[in-house]
Parts: structure tokens; C-alpha cells; sequence
């Protein structure tokens, strides 16, 4: 259970630290024989923070109730 608290913790921090990231896709616009024209879009995934605080308060709970082996 401590291993599961300690990746909640890093998640949580990493989630609170960095909100969101960009995912590039390529699409193919064009398609002529040897003539190929591609366009890449970036779509941004964000979440809020407070989801990161969330998970970290999870995870210093589940470090402190866990048992010790």
C-alpha cells in the first residue's frame, strides 16, 4: 500500500505542477501520387489543479494508514 501512496504523491504533484499537455496528431490533407501534404494539430488536454491536490491528499493518506511489512 506505501507504493501506491508514494505514486499517488507523485502523480498528485505532477498534476499540480504541469495542467495540461498538447497532443500532436498528423493529418493527411492532400494525397496526389508522389504529392502527399500533411498537417499536424495540436489539441490541448488540460485538467485543474485542484484534481492534482486531490490525488496528492490521497496519496499522504494512504502512506500514513498503510501498513508497515
Amino acid at each position: 500500500m506505501r507504493t501506491l501512496g508514494i505514486i499517488l504523491i507523485i502523480i498528485g504533484i505532477v498534476m499540480t505542477v504541469f495542467t495540461g499537455f498538447n497532443v500532436i496528431t498528423k493529418k493527411k490533407v492532400v494525397d496526389m501520387g508522389p504529392l502527399e501534404i500533411n498537417k499536424e494539430e495540436k489539441t490541448p488536454v488540460y485538467w485543474n489543479p485542484i484534481l492534482g491536490m486531490v490525488i496528492l491528499a490521497g496519496g499522504v493518506i494512504v502512506v500514513l494508514t498503510g501498513k508497515k511489512n
